[in-house]
Parts: C-alpha cells; sequence; structure tokens
C-alpha cells in the first residue's frame, strides 16, 4: 500500500496531519506533504485520513493487486 496525493484537489485542510501526523505534514500555506508514502504500521491512521479529507485528495494504492 502507499498514498496518493491529487495536488489538484488539496486545500491544504490538515484533516490528514490531524489524523496522522506521522505520515503528513501540512505547512500554514501549503498543500499537504506524505512524509512516508508506505504506512506500514500506521495503515489505519492512513485509512482514515483518506476517509476524512474533505477534498477527497488523498487516496491509498494496492500495489500488490494484480491485473
Amino acid at each position: 500500500m502507499r498514498l496518493v496525493v491529487d495536488l489538484d484537489l488539496c486545500q491544504g485542510h490538515a484533516v490528514c496531519q490531524d489524523e496522522a501526523p506521522d505520515l503528513f505534514q501540512v505547512p500554514k500555506t501549503g498543500q499537504v506533504q506524505i512524509l512516508r508514502p508506505d504506512p506500514g504500521t500506521d495503515l489505519d491512521a492512513a485509512r482514515a485520513a483518506v476517509r476524512y479529507c474533505p477534498t477527497q485528495a488523498l487516496s491509498l494504492v494496492d500495489d500488490s493487486a494484480v491485473e
């Protein structure tokens, strides 16, 4: 799993940082920065950040999925 952000949608609300401060940082004037693309043991926090993002700018991608 890895975190992905759509910077065209991100408005810097920082909900992700509140939900998963070890994974996201949002400067006072700017957009989200992913600190660790692989959430590892913080997967539940990553899922909460994705779920509660007000602009739906975040997603989790499963790289192990076979197409």
